[in-house]
């Protein structure tokens, strides 16, 4: 996300730190050249990091081209910015192992690096060591911390910066940073992903139900508003199904502050104790027929309507928060103008804060309107099969120029090699009658 020597579209260029970052990155490749990679590499490390549980990939999979990959070191690293401190985190993990670990204030090549810890073992033996930064060990209460994490809670496929969420020694305050960006800030959305919480979201935001209400409006989907309905649950369940009415008010009524959600195929229903009432907050969609005003659930609206509907509480924080939302694959489900115009909108607005990473098939978001030369990227596989990713800006071309055309005739790679398709006699295997 760094720019490079060009000038256009300065408003994608955030300082920060005094580095200047972009707000904006699409990904390009041909199915299986591993663009969608990047977004779940740093998916795996968002979950590794939030829940401390090593994901099955990253014990399971390996680069099959490499008959010894599967005993290979696996690294992942990251810099980024939190509180307007750059931090440098990587983890490197091999046969289930972390086998180092470390977390540094980033001098960004500019000065020396400072290490807040560092975690190192061993495949072959149980060698497990962590070394905290000065401030640790000199603390009277902190320093007793590290010989207590090693001996007495680290597992050696835990990372130390799981455990950083319950230290309360002001001196661990860096460490938590570091790990409330991997926790708040760094948002994967998948193809599957669902926003939680969203009815809450829109009952009790107001700027954000308008803004919903105004993205869905000038979308044309027909939506006039977004309504928000609290149903008893004995209602929403029903006679048949008395046994869910049951148990969820057994929750609630144990634990009258939660809330309590129920995933259905296409939408999300809140239960919550209203009044000592367990009641089920349902949304719904108003449109305008000839006939009158109808409404709508979100299993009644359309797969696209839907998929718009899973990107605004991420488009809405983009705009006000200094959050990094990594999107696969982004024009699933979604009208290529459509979602044109909402990249377009994020694109053209000056006063976001947060990044925008995604990748896609679209050809129609090409356009050197909306993105800077050094926002595109395109990821294609090399001989020995690893994915390289490589930028637009990389081919100085001008701004002006079709880059759109320039993609779909193979100028800049990133697309499928199609072969003579005219020798594709695909009829041969047609069954006679």
């Amino acid at each position: 996300m760094l720019p490079g020597r060009i000038t256009r579209l300065a408003h994608h260029v955030y300082s920060d730190s005094g580095v200047d970052i972009l707000k904006i990155n699409a990904m390009y490749g041909a199915n299986g050249a591993g663009k969608s990679n990047l977004i779940k590499s740093l998916t795996l490390l968002h979950d590794f990091i939030r829940t401390g549980e090593l994901p099955i990939e990253l014990l399971t999979q390996s680069f099959k081209f490499d008959p010894e990959a599967r005993t290979k070191d696996i690294y992942l690293g990251v810099e980024f910015i939190k509180n307007d401190l750059p931090f440098y985190y990587g983890i490197t993990i091999n046969q289930g192992i972390i086998i180092e670990e470390e977390l540094q204030i980033s001098g960004l090549n500019k000065k020396g690096d400072i290490v807040l810890f560092r975690r190192t073992d061993s495949v072959s033996d149980n060698a497990l060591e962590v070394e905290f930064a000065q401030e640790v060990t000199e603390d009277k209460e902190a320093g007793l911390f590290p010989l207590f994490l090693k001996n007495e809670v680290l597992k050696r496929n835990t990372p130390v910066l799981f455990h950083m969420a319950s230290r309360k020694n002001k001196v661990f305050d860096l460490y938590k940073q570091a790990l409330q960006w991997f926790v708040i800030d760094l948002v994967p959305i998948m193809p599957d992903y669902k926003p939680q919480g969203l009815v809450l979201q829109l009952e009790t935001d107001s700027s954000f139900r308008l803004f919903a209400v105004s993205v869905m409006k000038s979308f044309n989907t027909g939506i006039l508003d977004i309504l928000i309905e609290n149903i008893p649950i004995e209602d929403f369940f029903g006679e048949d199904d008395r046994h869910q009415t049951e148990r969820i008010s057994a929750e609630l009524r144990a634990n009258p502050e939660k809330v309590r959600p129920f995933q259905t195929d296409n939408e999300e229903i809140l239960f919550v104790l209203i009044n000592g009432k367990v009641v089920a907050k349902r949304l719904y969609f108003l449109h305008e027929t000839d006939g009158g005003k109808v409404r709508f659930t979100a299993d009644e609206e359309s797969d696209g309507t839907r998929r718009l509907l899973d990107y605004l509480p991420a488009f809405y924080s983009a705009i006000n928060n200094k959050r990094i939302f990594l999107i696969d694959e982004i024009e699933r489900s979604i009208h290529p103008l459509l979602i044109k115009e909402l990249v377009k909108k994020f694109s053209f607005d000056s006063a976001t804060s947060g990044q925008l990473i995604f990748s896609t098939h679209e050809s129609n978001l090409l356009d050197q309107e909306i993105f800077r030369q050094d926002e595109i990227w395109f990821a294609e596989k090399n001989k020995s099969g690893a994915t390289e990713i490589y930028s637009l800006s990389e081919f100085k071309e001008h701004h002006t120029i079709d880059i759109r055309k320039g993609y779909l005739t193979g100028r800049y790679g990133g697309i499928p090699f199609l072969g003579n398709l005219k020798d594709l006699n695909w009829d041969q295997y047609a069954q006679a009658d």
